[in-house]
């Protein structure tokens, strides 16, 4: 208790010889029999500010109110009928270096940390500073994305093995903002088996690590699903050698079969080429089977009808399906005529060659270089970008 009342000290008491309002009621709500409220609790405790304490402890209830196993919610949800154990959670955040701030941002963002079980939370705080080694920073970016995992599973081990996976911290972090119910998985009967079969399958451990920053729910699929999306990767002609299997895998994991044949007639249908051709194309890209059909028809037209491209070079090529339309190939065309008119460009130059260059090194070879010349071809090239194509420079 002495060590409880030790923690919550700068939560609870103002440094002036007489306590403010808030003050008042944070000591009161620790003794008074009166009604617990989690919002004025939120307000005095936590610090949050009163519209944002009253919005996030409607977000504690809202949560609360799923479906769930109603003996659990009945437990948990009395844990906040009373300032005891919000306040030794608050405790348990201090004792592992959160800040009075850092805490009012990790309560905003997971109102239900409050009524966790400290028995549970607190090995489980301890394991991320003293068996991963995280800082208190890491600690708080963790807790600001996956306090919900912490409060539903011994959170540790798994977070140790997809830092281990992904090579950093930050990393995994990145893939966590995403969605973090992939450490509620079981790490034993599911993750890793569907690792193993992957790396069985002729993914990397780099390319398992890239397909979860994608695409994480892949490594939750059953060993089943796992062997299904394996083989129809393959049925689009990527062989499991190639550096473009794990694409490959992505692809097929986020579309229908009916949807990946669907696009592979269209492709054939719309540059009128043989099924072999566009297995071949595919195979250097399967990501633009993944793409709609309105997204490919739009781009099979301006290359087509305005860049002047023949369907045969086009699928050669299949890079052009994956270049943004507006913010790329429009203006990068509206530049190439613009220098061809003043005789600026090249005539060896192809629109290929130009599109597929970084936006620094395109500036550099065919804006920069010409501000003397042309003075205003940079901000022609800006209101491109923008949308907005100007009849002349």
């Amino acid at each position: 208790m002495m060590l409880l009342r030790r923690h919550l000290l700068p939560f609870l008491r103002a440094p002036t010889p007489l306590p403010s309002p808030m003050h008042h009621r944070a000591r009161l709500l620790a003794t008074s029999p009166a009604p617990f409220s989690l919002e004025e609790y939120l307000v005095a405790a936590c610090g949050l500010a009163p519209a944002q304490a009253r919005k996030t402890a409607k977000k504690a209830f809202d949560e609360s109110s799923k479906p769930r196993k109603k003996a659990f919610e009945d437990l948990s949800w009395s844990r906040l009928n009373s300032a005891s154990n919000p306040q030794a959670i608050l405790a348990l955040l201090s004792g592992v270096g959160l800040s009075h701030a850092d805490i009012t941002a990790v309560v905003a963002a997971d109102p239900l940390l409050l009524r966790s079980s400290p028995k549970n939370i607190g090995p489980r705080l301890l394991d991320l500073r003293d068996r991963l080694g995280l800082s208190t920073p890491q600690i708080v970016s963790f807790l600001l994305v996956g306090s919900r995992s912490l409060r539903n599973c011994d959170v540790g081990p798994r977070l140790e093995f997809f830092i281990s996976l992904h090579g950093s911290f930050e990393k995994f972090i990145h893939v966590m903002k995403k969605g973090s119910s992939i450490l509620w998985s079981d790490l034993e009967r599911v993750i890793k088996p569907n690792i193993v079969l992957l790396h069985q399958c002729g993914l990397s451990v780099g390319d398992i690590a890239q397909l979860c920053s994608v695409r994480r729910s892949v490594l939750t699929f059953s060993p089943e699903r796992v062997k299904e999306v394996v083989l129809r990767a393959e049925e689009l002609g990527v062989p499991r050698s190639s550096r473009m299997f794990w694409r490959a895998v992505l692809v097929v994991a986020n579309n229908t079969k009916e949807n990946i044949a669907a696009r592979l007639n269209f492709l054939k249908s719309t540059l009128g080429c043989c099924e072999s051709k566009v297995s071949t194309t595919v195979s250097k890209l399967p990501s633009i089977v993944g793409l709609s059909e309105e997204c490919l028809q739009r781009k099979i037209a301006f290359l087509i009808n305005e860049v002047g491209l023949k369907p045969q070079y086009i699928v050669e090529r299949p890079v052009l399906f994956t270049l943004s339309l507006e913010k790329r190939m429009i203006p990068r065309h509206c530049v190439m005529k613009v220098l061809q008119e003043k005789g600026l460009l090249n005539s060896n130059m192809s629109f290929f060659s130009l599109a597929k260059l970084g936006e620094k090194a395109f500036k550099l070879r065919f804006i920069d270089c010409h501000k003397d010349s042309l003075p205003g071809l940079a901000d022609f090239y800006a209101a491109a970008c923008a949308g907005v194509v100007p009849s002349k420079i």
